[in-house]
């Protein structure tokens, strides 16, 4: 079963950067429910902001990082099959 178009054993590779996504939402979703700093709407949007960026930029990292891992195992397999 292929889950976002990646097989098993590119996802157990991604598993290095899924866990830091997990961090970071569990830290969005902690500071929104509990602001530990105040609301203050400049350094609350400044917080946000930069947690935000980072869970997407590292989302497309991993997701560009996963088509890269399947890419190179589609190659390294047609180049065993030529003999």
């Amino acid at each position: 079963m292929a889950l976002f178009g990646f097989e098993k054993d590119t996802l157990l590779d991604l598993t290095v950067n899924v866990i830091p996504l997990g961090i970071l939402f569990f830290f969005i979703v902690a500071f929104a429910a509990f602001p530990a700093f105040g609301t203050d709407p400049v350094f609350s949007g400044m917080q946000f902001a930069l947690m935000i960026s980072m869970f997407l930029l590292l989302a497309v990292l991993t997701y560009y990082a996963g088509k890269a891992i399947e890419g190179a195992e589609q190659e390294s397999g047609e180049l065993g099959h030529e003999d």
